[in-house]
């Protein structure tokens, strides 16, 4: 997956989340196994049942959408929301909960590509029949169209793997001066062939990322775009009012036969913006009108948890999977302070980790995190961590390496979070005052947030950062996070600490070439051991995302590729009669 905005939180009790949740508190060591927690809620189910088809789903929401514009979607949950409703890619991921969930299969195209040229060279045909929201067809050259578009430095934002993989695109800077890139070609209106500049094995998974998803050139209106994409999927904007509330409704040339996914129950889809996080939980606690036919968007309050897990009725209604995805303090390595090494390692011990877990909801819905790569990656065990020492810290061992240093005395710096994570900026600002930093805390809105630390010049010396693989693999992690060569000066989602390493980045490329899959993944976990060593991040946490549904919703799950966001691909109501205002 990738990078995701932080969601609205408070500070929860760890005595309440252990009472309620039955959970184990995470100690650190490679002997913590996520997959063996408790949480005492329902995980790998579907809550409601079989949706029936009708009325209006709605989404409650503490936030607008970073980007619509699939050329720019790279914000989770924005991308499940998007390529499950709105446009349709190459290929996509099953609707299942589980490890069924992670599974690939053909969306626009007849099969999952085939390769040649050694893996260089992939091919992929539509199938016959598919049309946009107005009845014209979908063409081979309105997929070439949105990946060129994701060069464009206009449109940032967007997942980058067509620049990292496409043969030939060095210095490409979009179609909107008229020029393509020959790499990618289509033959005819339903093939598409792209040219690698080396192997790809996974590029079947590349495909299921909104930069695979279709724009006619007709259609294009630069950043505009983003308030009305066109659409190829069940659904199509009726109205977009930014920060307020935008309404879906059924794409009626959208064919099912053609679509093997989405199931487009509802007849409309409903997301309300700019609520509070409490009030949106105490609407669909409470479940009466509209809100019984509601789903949240952010993530259950922490402190609403005594409102839930006590009442069985409630409880069956909240979904709490694991995201996969790692929380990191991203340190900016490009400038004083924290362009001393030795300094960043004192980072390390210096930051209270259970601190974090206390107010990002308690140990029920996060684990300590010992590296940067999650579970998932690492055979569904965390891994040793290469700093040592108690999750609370080590103050001693912080203040020998900050004098080592020549800042025995502390130092001064700031942060950047999003306005949900303010309690834990100042969990933080409480443990690294006990070695002497004195922080100062910004906050953002959610919806900004990316760019306002993407933005290189301005960058805050930290930030608290997450980053999920878009499918399973550490090539879609570690070399988004580390790799200097990814660091943009606008729209810079995934190298946040602007880490710059030669070493590094000559031994991702070689990782990269490795044709053995089993081979790479123990170097990747192996060089992730050798990234921790610089400390460019302070690895923080892996988290479970708490969704809460209505109680006339059915076909609820958090699925394992959207980081536990509700597959918008299958949800709907038990009574869409009920959903009537």
């Amino acid at each position: 997956m990738s990078r995701r905005t932080r969601m609205l939180s408070a500070s929860l009790s760890t005595s309440l989340a252990l009472a309620l949740l039955g959970a184990c508190t995470a100690q650190g060591g490679d002997d913590r196994d996520p997959d063996k927690r408790q949480p005492g809620v329902a995980t790998g189910t579907v809550i409601g049942g079989t949706p029936k088809r009708g009325g209006t789903l709605t989404v409650l929401s503490n936030q607008d959408f970073a980007h619509l514009d699939p050329a720019r979607n790279w914000v989770m949950p924005t991308m499940d929301f998007g390529t499950r409703l709105i446009y349709r890619t190459l290929t996509t991921f099953r609707a299942a909960p589980g490890k069924k969930g992670s599974e690939i299969v053909p969306d626009l195209a007849t099969d999952l590509g085939r390769s040649s040229d050694g893996g260089r060279t992939w091919t992929f045909t539509l199938k016959p029949g598919l049309v946009y929201e107005d009845g014209t067809p979908i063409r081979a050259r309105d997929i070439k169209y949105n990946v060129e578009r994701s060069f464009a430095p206009d449109l940032a934002g967007g997942p980058d793997y067509a620049q990292r993989y496409l043969a030939d695109a060095e210095g490409y800077a979009g179609p909107l001066d008229g020029k393509h890139l020959d790499s990618i070609r289509t033959p005819d209106d339903r093939t598409i062939v792209f040219a690698l500049r080396r192997p790809v094995a996974e590029f079947s998974y590349t495909v299921t990322l909104p930069t695979f998803s279709p724009v006619p050139e007709s259609r294009e209106k630069g950043v505009q775009y983003d308030l009305r994409p066109f659409s190829s999927g069940p659904y199509r904007i009726e109205s977009y009012a930014r920060g307020k509330k935008l309404v879906l409704v059924r794409n009626t040339h959208w064919d099912a036969a053609t679509d093997p996914v989405r199931k487009a129950y509802p007849d409309r889809i409903v997301v309300i913006q700019g609520l509070k996080g409490g009030q949106i939980d105490d609407r669909i606690i409470e479940s009466a009108g509209v809100d019984a036919s509601a789903v949240e968007w952010s993530d259950l309050q922490p402190s609403s948890v005594a409102k839930v897990l006590p009442k069985p009725e409630i409880r069956q209604r909240l979904s709490a999977e694991r995201t996969g995805c790692t929380d990191m303090l991203a340190l900016n390595t490009s400038r004083a302070p924290f362009d001393d090494p030795k300094l960043r390692q004192a980072m390390q011990y210096a930051v209270d980790k259970e601190a974090q877990v206390t107010a990002n909801g308690g140990p029920a819905l996060n684990d300590v995190a010992t590296a940067y790569l999650p579970p998932s990656l690492t055979g569904g065990r965390a891994a040793a961590p290469v700093h040592g020492g108690p999750a609370t810290g080590d103050v001693k061992k912080a203040e020998k390496l900050l004098a080592e240093a020549g800042r025995a005395d502390g130092f001064d710096t700031t942060i950047t979070v999003s306005t949900g994570d303010k309690t834990r900026a100042e969990a933080l600002q409480q443990s690294l005052a006990r070695v002497g930093i004195r922080l100062r805390i910004a906050t953002v809105d959610p919806s900004v947030y990316y760019d306002t630390i993407g933005d290189t010049a301005n960058a805050p010396d930290m930030a608290i950062s997450g980053w999920c693989p878009d499918y399973p693999s550490a090539a879609t992690f570690l070399p988004f996070v580390f790799d200097g060569r990814t660091i943009k000066p606008k729209g810079n989602q995934g190298n946040v600490s602007q880490f710059r390493d030669k070493a590094v980045e000559r031994r991702m490329d070689e990782i990269a070439a490795m044709s053995d899959a089993s081979a790479a993944n123990k170097a990747w976990t192996a060089l992730d051991r050798e990234i921790q060593r610089t400390s460019p991040a302070v690895p923080l946490l892996w988290e479970r995302k708490p969704l809460l549904v209505g109680d006339n919703i059915a076909g609820a799950f958090g699925h394992p590729s959207w980081t536990g966001q509700f597959d918008f691909a299958v949800i709907g109501l038990k009574d869409p009669s009920r959903s009537k205002g």
